[in-house]
């Protein structure tokens, strides 16, 4: 979790990083770290069919992701990707044969949280050749701390800040016990901070609007399912995927039509109705994707250093980024895949209702963030590693 939020290696030691190939320090870390966590596995003992049949519609997806190494137009670059989405995989897997599975992610979460906030405000403050950076668009300043970008900090953000109001509203019902009496002021101290970041340098919660938007979701979500409760209603069967599938669906037209067709927020939040040029970046794309709409281009064989000099760094739409790495059957595999996690996150709130909530509410704002934001098109992403961090863990599998 930390690797995947934070810079390169690359770019922490100063050795040097290709946008196409990566970098060999980077490549050789993950190389370990996958090694390493193979090992791990080999040694602890977990119900690997009933781990496969959990997650089939995962390792459809990441077997399909390997097969389209045979058409990308850089196999060698798409294969070392590849290696960093298995690596995602494997140590969500490392999770999973822990004996306390959530206790294990609460430690994962919290550490990050612990480490990466005040990390980024170091930087923001006191080393800005490393915490900030200027927009292309506007020439205004903007905070990334341990990020490449502005809305990779804003994500990291809302993920924290989720986290921190869920641990802080069990603590006060008195269904987690910190473990020293000052944990409370040093969370509490931390949310004000992610709070503050998230605001960036302007102090205005649209300084990202798809991340602000995003967090909304999470928050409402996670009030209503606690009024719901004290209420003593259920979410119904299938509610969730239902909300889910429409907005995915919602996500992927968003770019075919050159804009938010059905609910056009971008003026309340201070945007023109380009989108911040999204629509002009979308014109460019969609044909592009068009061209080979059923398989792809490839796992990263479509962001070329060509291709990003002609358009932009990425798609700014998550579902329009799957479209041109993996084509709609990629698509639809990470469509399955997430109704799936919708399965896992219901059951959850039976199990374990507190945990079931924290599942649906980052599951919700993976979806909404993606219409305007890339991260479910690779699971390295800090979003998508958090949902699939979730989906293994809640797998209901017992070692064998």
């Amino acid at each position: 979790m930390l690797y995947t939020v934070s810079k390169p290696l690359a770019i922490w030691f100063g050795t040097g990083r290709d946008m196409e190939a990566g970098s060999p320090l980077d490549r050789g870390f993950l190389i370990a770290l996958l090694c390493l966590s193979l090992l791990i596995l080999l040694k602890r003992q977990v119900n690997w069919f009933s781990a496969i049949r959990e997650n089939i519609w995962l390792l459809f997806l990441i077997g399909y992701m390997l097969v389209s190494i045979l058409w990308s137009d850089i196999p060698n670059i798409s294969f070392r990707r590849w290696v960093r989405e298995l690596d995602a995989v494997v140590m969500s897997f490392l999770v999973l044969s822990e004996r306390n599975r959530r206790q294990a992610l609460q430690s994962i979460l919290r550490r990050a949280i612990y480490i990466l906030i005040p990390f980024s405000l170091l930087l923001i403050k006191y080393y800005p050749k490393y915490g900030c950076d200027y927009s292309h668009w506007s020439g205004q300043q903007m905070w990334i701390g341990v990020t490449l970008h502005k809305n990779g900090l804003c994500l990291l953000c809302i993920i924290s800040a989720l986290f921190l109001i869920w641990t802080l509203i069990r603590r006060r019902q008195g269904r987690d016990i910190p473990i020293a009496k000052y944990q409370i002021y040093v969370e509490v101290f931390l949310l004000f901070l992610t709070l503050w970041i998230l605001a960036g340098p302007q102090k205005t919660f649209t300084n990202s609007a798809t991340s602000s938007v995003a967090f909304a979701v999470g928050l409402s979500a996670m009030a209503g399912l606690f009024w719901m409760k004290k209420r003593g209603l259920k979410l119904r069967a299938n509610t969730l995927k239902v909300i889910v599938a429409l907005i995915i669906v919602y996500g992927t037209v968003t770019p075919m039509v050159g804009g938010l067709s059905l609910l056009d927020v971008s003026s309340a939040l201070g945007r023109d109705e380009t989108l911040t040029g999204r629509r002009d970046i979308w014109s460019i794309l969609v044909p592009l994707a068009m061209k080979q709409p059923l398989l792809g281009h490839g796992i990263g064989g479509f962001w070329t250093d060509a291709m990003r000099n002609l358009s932009a760094s990425h798609a700014h739409n998550g579902y329009l980024e799957v479209l041109l790495s993996l084509g709609f059957v990629g698509l639809f595999l990470v469509f399955m895949f997430l109704l799936s996690c919708c399965d896992k996150a219901q059951r959850a709130l039976s199990d374990d209702f507190d945990w079931g909530v924290l599942f649906i509410c980052y599951l919700l704002m993976a979806v909404v963030h993606n219409i305007t934001e890339p991260s479910i098109n690779t699971l390295t992403s800090s979003m998508t590693a958090v949902i699939l961090f979730f989906a293994i863990s809640f797998s209901d599998v017992f070692s064998s």
